[in-house]
């Protein structure tokens, strides 16, 4: 695995994304992350690594368009404007962030065999909690009398 680092564009699949990114039309490039997204989550077996690793990169790209989303500010990732993603995209990508963290996934069985396993699922938690955040309770009830 050509990975440098537990960052969602820290390893040599996803800078490759990052330019194929760069090198799609700008009309398409909503479509190749919608592709990239379905890909992973159509995987009824294993998933492969490079497949996981597209697929977190992809996220990344959502997420940082979402409210306390961390920008993409690596060298590594896309350097062409994004466009604003269709909301449509953030279930999506939760549903591919469940299935590379899956059982029957080579990324997560990398991860975890390395001293930075629980590092990179933090990050893959924090880029969950921004796409699906838990709901806050409030203080005061609609039913209190």
């Amino acid at each position: 695995m050509g990975t440098w680092d537990i960052g969602p564009f820290e390893n040599d699949t996803a800078a490759d994304f990052a330019c194929t990114l760069d090198e799609t039309a700008k009309d398409k490039r909503e479509a190749l992350v919608r592709a990239t997204l379905t890909r992973t989550i159509q995987t009824r077996d294993y998933l492969e690594g490079p497949e996981g690793e597209e697929a977190v990169a992809a996220v990344a790209l959502i997420a940082a368009q979402c409210p306390g989303g961390e920008p993409i500010s690596t060298s590594y990732g896309p350097d062409e404007t994004l466009p604003i993603f269709a909301a449509d995209l953030q279930p999506l990508a939760v549903e591919a962030l469940d299935r590379v963290v899956a059982e029957e996934s080579e990324l997560a069985e990398l991860w975890d065999e390395t001293p930075d396993g629980s590092r990179w699922r933090q990050t893959i938690s924090g880029l969950r909690a921004v796409l699906a955040p838990e709901p806050t309770l409030q203080e005061d009830s609609l039913f209190d009398a």
